[in-house]
């Protein structure tokens, strides 16, 4: 095991990739806190044994994002790890977004991430070490046309890591990303896998020939949690099935 005596906080933690992150830090022998809007957390981190608890929060706000960090450090009593994994996304043609959906994705996907960034390095500093993953996308790099404001917060996602790797380096803090492909979550499932045509039009564009599984981005959290990647900061690894090296489709097996 390698995260023995760490302690973790993962944010949208009740399923899907953040769900799978807090599974595998469990096992790698981290202390994790489940932290969600959803009350699901409370049953997924008794799941998840003795090694986890669950906190209520909106991540978006600052004085929930505070009160996070309190309730992990009465728990736990230090912070080694945060993955910055909650995020939404919003359909709408750039003609016809409302300001207040473009506020709200940019909010949850990004301010979110700057908050427990900043309020969880702050402990990191007092131990002069800690790792911090921010959940980026391939479309931090590609675009989908009715996909504004998540484009747009992935996009930010990854200069705040490359930021906050330059700034928090000399405290012995590491930030990194992540950038999935399609991942079989249930967001993925509703916004781009609800049909044959749509699954066609993902796997002709993924060289692999298949979707990712939440446990292979959640493998990918745990490396760079530990000491294995000890060397890496202001780094985005993409788990995407090859999509960003190509240029061409390819055959689907019907």
């Amino acid at each position: 095991m390698k995260l023995v005596d760490k302690v973790a906080i993962v944010t949208g933690a009740t399923q899907g990739i953040g769900l799978a992150c807090a599974a595998r830090l469990v096992a790698e022998g981290a202390r994790v806190m489940l932290v969600d809007i959803k009350p699901e957390g409370e049953q997924a981190a008794q799941q998840l044994g003795g090694a986890a608890r669950f906190f209520a929060a909106d991540v978006s706000q600052k004085a929930d994002v505070d009160a996070m960090i309190a309730a992990t450090l009465e728990a736990f009593g230090h912070i080694d790890i945060l993955v910055n994994n909650v995020g939404v996304t919003h359909a709408a043609d750039f003609l016809d977004l409302d300001e207040s959906d473009f506020d709200r994705v940019l909010r949850i996907n990004l301010k979110s991430m700057f908050l427990c960034g900043q309020a969880a390095a702050r402990e990191m500093v007092k131990r002069q070490s800690g790792s911090i993953i921010n959940m980026s996308s391939v479309n931090s790099e590609l675009a989908i046309p009715n996909q504004v404001p998540y484009v747009v917060s992935k996009g930010g996602v990854n200069q705040l890591t490359k930021v906050m790797a330059l700034n928090l380096a000399p405290h012995g803090i590491r930030v990194n990303g992540i950038g999935p492909g399609t991942i079989l979550t249930e967001l993925a499932k509703k916004a781009v896998l609800g049909s044959p045509e749509a699954r066609h039009t993902i796997l002709s564009r993924t060289p692999l020939g298949r979707c990712g599984e939440p446990e292979e981005v959640a493998a990918i959290a745990a490396f760079l949690a530990s000491d294995d990647a000890s060397y890496m900061t202001g780094q985005t690894i993409y788990a995407d099935g090859g999509r960003l090296a190509l240029n061409y489709t390819v055959p689907v097996k019907q």
